[in-house]
């Protein structure tokens, strides 16, 4: 192989490498990217929520679940005899297939 070929593919490689680098980065930096509704929050005052089980193991569902007493601005929630100020991932999906007592 000539001296002016392998450089050319050592070239080629390069420029490859980059554009695979970039492209890959473009693709995250858009799916971090989300647009809130105005009106589109996870929680309402007076909706039932349940904490995670990894929260508070050894206490059955009914122990975990509590009554939303008002939404935050900053998304989070505070409740009903749960002191502090609670964000979404800590709580179990809401299920709205289940029954509400």
């Amino acid at each position: 192989m000539k001296k002016r070929t392998g450089w050319l593919l050592g070239a080629f490689a390069l420029t490859a490498g980059a554009i695979g680098a970039a492209s890959t980065y473009w693709k995250r930096k858009s799916m971090h990217v989300t647009t809130k509704r105005v009106g589109d929050v996870w929680a309402r005052p007076g909706m039932m929520v349940t904490f995670r089980a990894e929260l508070m193991p050894g206490r059955e569902r009914d122990e975990r679940t509590f009554r939303v007493k008002e939404l935050l601005s900053s998304g989070r929630v505070s409740l009903y005899g749960a002191d502090g100020e609670h964000a979404e991932k800590e709580f179990e999906r809401v299920q709205f297939d289940r029954a509400v007592d």
